[in-house]
């Protein structure tokens, strides 16, 4: 049983990073991020002509795109006041490209919290609190050097490591577009930045906090 334990709190262990990460992901698939990041100091404004009211209409459609069972003419029927298309054919085959790795990712999240809920219930009715607790606080600490490690790495050039996580999840330049395109006026480099440090944050910040409160209720 002892070697049982074991195993379920480095489980518990590993899960953790990729539950403390989804939970930033997901709150930032929302509408309220969107209000806030628009209006928070310095965002860049569209050189182009998109507003914070234009930002704060078509955003929020992109963003129920990734998260609906829509198909591509979601996006595709949308029009700029003279008819013109609001994505061109480009945009539009990416914004595919991520709808199919952002819903994968939100269903394996989902799970993953579903595990460790269900590894809770076990640990509480099996008696094993303290050893899901241990795996917990061990999970906090694999959190936040995961994000200190990747942060550093961000820090050093955010563009290099924007370029290797979209060459990692993406065919080729799919992803590259003119400034002048609609993703990019309404998701310049500072959104990025801005969402992988909140992203980073959370989890950072989860991390240690599970790390530092569990530290008298682990087993050592």
């Amino acid at each position: 049983m002892r070697i049982t334990h074991n195993l379920l709190s480095w489980l518990i262990t590993l899960l953790t990073p990729g539950a403390l990460v989804f939970l930033g992901v997901r709150l930032l698939l929302t509408p309220l991020f969107l209000q806030v990041e628009y209006r928070s100091p310095g965002f860049p404004a569209d050189g182009y002509g998109f507003t914070l009211v234009d930002r704060l209409k078509w955003a929020p459609i992109t963003l129920q795109y990734l998260l609906n069972n829509a198909d591509i003419d979601f996006l595709g029927t949308l029009t700029f006041p003279d008819g013109s298309p609001l994505f061109n054919e480009r945009e539009l085959t990416h914004m595919q490209d991520v709808k199919g790795l952002v819903q994968p990712t939100l269903t394996i999240g989902y799970i993953v919290w579903f595990i460790l809920l269900a590894l809770e219930i076990w640990a509480w009715r099996g008696r094993w609190q303290r050893v899901f607790l241990f795996g917990l606080k061990r999970g906090g600490w694999l959190t936040a050097a995961l994000v200190m490690v990747i942060a550093v790495f961000a820090t050093t050039s955010f563009w290099h490591f924007f370029s290797d996580f979209h060459a990692l999840f993406f065919k080729g330049d799919s992803w590259l577009f003119y400034y002048s395109d609609t993703l990019i006026r309404l998701f310049p480099i500072r959104f990025w930045q801005d969402t992988f440090m909140v992203v980073g944050g959370i989890a950072l910040g989860s991390g240690l906090a599970l790390g530092l409160v569990l530290r008298h209720n682990s087993i050592r």
